[in-house]
């Protein structure tokens, strides 16, 4: 395996320079799409590379339940600095494996509260909840709903309250809450990919935004009511109308022109290079991970006795 066991524990430093770049000159469709899909490739990448490790490193334990061929020199050689590197990838497994899991849970109880807050009302694709606390957030499920509360809707204008609610129902058509969860995840399993998180919590409200303004016809209206909504609400635990990325650069965004619908970037751009430089690294993490795989495979199975 060599060095090249390491490479996607790094290799996620590459998708640096476009997630913040894509956030600004790609499509808010485009750009999620895109840094969803590498947080999760480049985060399989590293948890697979880690487990070798971890395999490496149990075989150095006494009394492990591994064959005992497993611990030959051959299989330790096939990792650098394998006596430190071997126990040190055991608790990190051990923390990525405990830390999605408990973001996996947080999510669930999250949604299974607000779930219960509607339990008896009439299952409408609205909910509109008396609360002088102003909110609204989308709710994904069986039956998918947009709960706000009255004193948001009592802020509003008609328009703006179109607006707010076209902006929600495009957070559950697009299933806005997957992306989410995936570069949550993603997050969770390598912590160089967390600005990816962050700039897909921001694309995922843009991409809301540019459909809530075709919906409605006005982009202004959506930047007022994005804008107006913002003074007033509180950040939710959903996907809310308000409470996700900087507001100033949402409404900044509205009040300029719609963005291109290109897919793909030209090369020949900052946002290009960036795009294609990550694509290189997300390959490379996916070649290496995989290459590491199929040698330690090899290695175990020589040194298996039949």
């Amino acid at each position: 395996m060599g060095v090249f066991v390491f490479l996607p524990l790094v290799l996620p430093l590459t998708a640096w320079p476009v997630a913040r770049l894509a956030a600004h000159h790609l499509h808010p469709r485009a750009a999620t799409r895109l840094l969803t899909g590498l947080s999760g490739v480049l985060a399989l990448c590293s948890t697979l590379s880690l487990g070798l490790l971890v395999v490496v490193g149990t075989a150095q334990l006494p009394g492990n339940p591994l064959p005992d061929g497993w611990s030959d020199p051959e299989v330790r050689a096939a990792v650098p600095y394998d006596e430190i590197a071997g126990p040190l990838a055991i608790p990190a497994l051990a923390v990525v494996i405990a830390s999605c899991g408990r973001a996996a849970l947080r999510r669930r109880r999250v949604r299974r509260r607000a779930e219960l807050a509607l339990v008896g009302l009439p299952a409408t694709p609205v909910v509109v909840l008396p609360d002088p606390s102003p909110y609204a957030y989308a709710l994904p499920g069986r039956r998918d709903r947009v709960v706000v509360s009255t004193s948001l809707l009592a802020a509003l204008s008609g328009p703006e309250r179109r607006a707010l609610f076209a902006h929600e129902r495009s957070h559950l058509a697009a299933r806005h809450h997957r992306f989410l969860l995936a570069v949550q995840l993603a997050a969770r399993a390598n912590p160089f990919l967390r600005p990816l998180r962050t700039a897909v919590a921001y694309t995922t409200e843009r991409w809301a935004d540019e459909q809530a303004a075709t919906r409605i016809g006005s982009r202004r209206t959506v930047a007022r009511a994005v804008g107006k909504a913002s003074l007033i609400s509180r950040a939710t635990a959903f996907a809310g109308f308000a409470s996700a990325g900087p507001v100033p650069r949402r409404v900044a965004a509205l009040l300029a022109p719609a963005p291109a619908t290109r897919r793909r970037p030209s090369l020949f751009t900052v946002v290009g290079l960036a795009t294609w430089g990550a694509a290189a690294g997300t390959a490379v993490s996916a070649l290496s991970s995989a290459t590491s795989a199929v040698t330690l495979f090899r290695i175990l199975q020589a040194a298996t006795p039949l």
